[in-house]
């Protein structure tokens, strides 16, 4: 009967497009559909649900680890259908859990509105690319979709570094090895190392979670490897500063100078809801031009905003517009671009004078059909 419920529910969620399912004691399966929290209108669980529930997903070393540090987390296959990535935890003494939907079908990068311009820059021959945005925005989609967009054009090998691992890759024009962390190898920063004497191509970290993986991950790069990386930033901007703040302050100088050089790009982004349904990335991109270049090496990053507002011919965008852009293409309401915003207030502004802008015209047409 127990197992009946998690396959039920998976398709429910696989159905429905349910990006995560929440497992709590107290209240029914909760689905997050488009953004948005919706109980399903089933029993509410006990504490023995919780337990059966996990057991039957949970394999044995996550059940272990559960026990022993109060959270595990791993992916698994359900079916063909999908993947989910899946964090089992104890909270009030008893378990929960959160299902992650990872589609299976991987999209373009033009299907999920990257611009050429990043396409271009992970083209290049070596270098790190950051993809940065709170938990939630897409940075694995992002990720997955350049991957697959290298695997089916040029001859590579690619190594991914994870955890869990989300998308599975097959060999298409490439070669993929895909190493789970704690499955596969002890920790991110070990497997990087090792990586350098597999002969690769491009090096996927998932996550650059402390400072010895974001030094691997930038030497890595210095030594003609693509590497693609992701944090937990909100801007381009941040992003630089909050590598250089990982290290002592005795080696900040070093590593502006390494990070001038090693750094291709930083996308950004941010998952809104999409009026009449679904959900749109919003992005901001900085592509490392000689100019923000020498900007990260003279310890200058507050001024790396208005060189991303001047490069718009090198395909540079900050978020606010990408923003605004939304808004205006009727995208998405004026509410959720303003609460995604990094200057609400300026952007709030600048959309009212936009709207009374497209007012007045609206304002002299009427005149004009008044007249005649």
């Amino acid at each position: 009967m127990k197992t009946v419920l998690i396959d039920k529910l998976l398709e429910a969620a696989v159905k429905q497009g349910a990006s995560d399912i929440h497992i709590v004691v107290g209240q029914p399966p909760v689905f997050r559909l488009h953004g948005r929290m919706r109980k399903l209108e089933t029993k509410v669980l006990e504490a023995e649900d919780a337990v059966a529930l996990m057991k039957s997903i949970a394999p044995e070393r996550c059940q272990r680890e559960l026990q022993e540090a109060g959270g595990s987390d791993f992916g698994f296959a359900f079916g063909d259908k999908a993947r989910f990535r899946v964090s089992i935890f104890k909270q009030r003494g008893v378990i929960s859990m959160v299902l992650r939907q990872i589609p299976t079908d991987k999209l373009t990068p033009e299907q999920l509105g990257l611009p050429e311009c990043v396409v271009k820059m992970v083209m290049r021959p070596r270098g790190l690319f950051l993809v940065t945005g709170p938990t939630g925005s897409g940075k694995s989609t992002t990720l997955a979709s350049l991957v697959n967009y290298i695997n089916e054009n040029v001859d590579h090998h690619i190594i991914t570094i994870e955890d869990p691992i989300e998308f599975y890759h097959e060999h298409k024009k490439s070669t993929i090895n895909q190493r789970e962390v704690h499955v596969d190898v002890g920790s991110f920063s070990e497997a990087l190392r090792r990586a350098l004497r597999q002969d690769p191509d491009v090096i996927l970290v998932g996550e650059l979670r402390d400072l010895e993986t974001i030094e691997a991950a930038i030497s890595a790069a210095e030594t003609g490897h693509v590497v693609f990386g992701t944090l937990h930033t909100n801007s381009a901007q941040g992003t630089v500063n909050r590598i250089i703040d990982a290290f002592p302050g005795n080696l900040q100088d070093q590593i502006r100078t390494q990070l001038s050089t090693a750094l291709i790009g930083v996308v950004a982004q941010t998952l809104i809801p999409r009026i009449g349904g679904g959900r749109c990335a919003a992005y901001e991109i900085m592509s490392v031009t000689p100019g923000i270049a020498n900007l990260i090496r003279e310890n200058k990053t507050f001024r790396i905003n208005s060189a991303i507002q001047t490069g718009a011919k090198f395909g540079m965008k900050l978020m606010d517009d990408a923003l605004f852009d939304l808004w205006k293409d009727e995208k998405c309401t004026l509410e959720d671009v303003l609460g995604k915003a990094q200057n609400p207030d300026d952007l709030a502004k600048r959309i009212v004078n936009a709207r009374r802008g497209i007012l007045d015209e609206n304002d002299e047409e009427g005149a004009g059909d008044s007249a005649a």
